[in-house]
């Protein structure tokens, strides 16, 4: 079972981070918005995955990890019958003032992922965004394939660790968004062979190969260059995709 002190520390960085937000939304409530297009486009890698659902109208989705809440308006938009879960209370605070303020229909509920409160076979869909890698995956991956319908799919956005120069990059170099919890590590290929095993035909792509540069320097310049060249490469050379800085993982059940 998923040690009781790195639970308790995962939910306390995850509170104080969500609080540190908190006081932006009391005095700019406005930015509770979602732009669709705008949330699609903001990581290169979010829109493909997206569409790695399916048509998700009147399907059971589950948001796991919900976090700040987004992904579960963007998916409610589309009709979907959305329950969100995450293990911080204030970060779920602040996805419930989301829902209300994008006016849609959303249930929440505070939860450990390693022992998900729902019945077997509750989900069409399970959706997560940097989440799986914060998990006991022996646990977690049992707890997600339990959960889904046959035929379902779930839908994971993961930082890799494939490349040896992001490994050192991560450690050593300053860039926005580097703070991370003490426990969380990004994927690796011997993860996948492992949830192959719950999920056998299981597909990853890869994003960030060139463009991942942006995290550390300023390139606007050149971002979109960089952009058009990772999917020159990726597609192809595919075994390119070790390289990237994120994978998007398509785990049917």
């Amino acid at each position: 079972m998923f040690a009781t002190d790195r639970l308790e520390s995962e939910r306390l960085f995850h509170d104080q981070q969500a609080e540190q937000r908190s006081e932006t939304f009391r005095r700019e409530p406005d930015r509770l918005r979602v732009d669709d297009e705008e949330y699609l486009d903001h990581e290169s890698w979010i829109r493909p995955a997206f569409a790695q659902l399916g048509d998700v109208a009147g399907k059971a989705v589950l948001d796991l990890g919900c976090g700040h809440g987004m992904a579960a308006v963007m998916l409610a938009r589309r009709g979907a019958q959305v329950t969100a879960c995450e293990l911080s209370g204030v970060y779920l605070s602040e996805a419930k003032r989301r829902a209300a303020a994008n006016d849609v229909m959303v249930h929440f509920i505070q939860a450990d992922a390693h022992q998900l409160p729902f019945a077997d076979e509750s989900f069409d869909a399970v959706w997560g965004n940097a989440v799986l890698h914060h998990f006991d995956l022996a646990v977690a991956g049992r707890e997600i394939r339990r959960v889904l319908r046959p035929n379902g799919v779930a839908v994971f956005c993961e930082p890799w660790a494939g490349n040896p120069l992001l490994r050192c990059a991560r450690r050593w170099l300053p860039y926005s968004g580097k703070k991370r919890t003490p426990d969380e590590v990004p994927l690796r290929l011997a993860d996948l062979s492992f949830l192959r095993k719950m999920f056998p035909n299981l597909r990853w792509q890869g994003f960030q190969l060139f463009s991942m540069v942006g995290r550390a320097m300023p390139v606007s310049a050149v971002s979109q260059p960089l952009v058009r060249c990772d999917a020159f490469v990726l597609r192809h050379v595919p075994m390119a995709k070790k390289w990237c800085r994120y994978v998007v993982l398509t785990l049917p059940r």
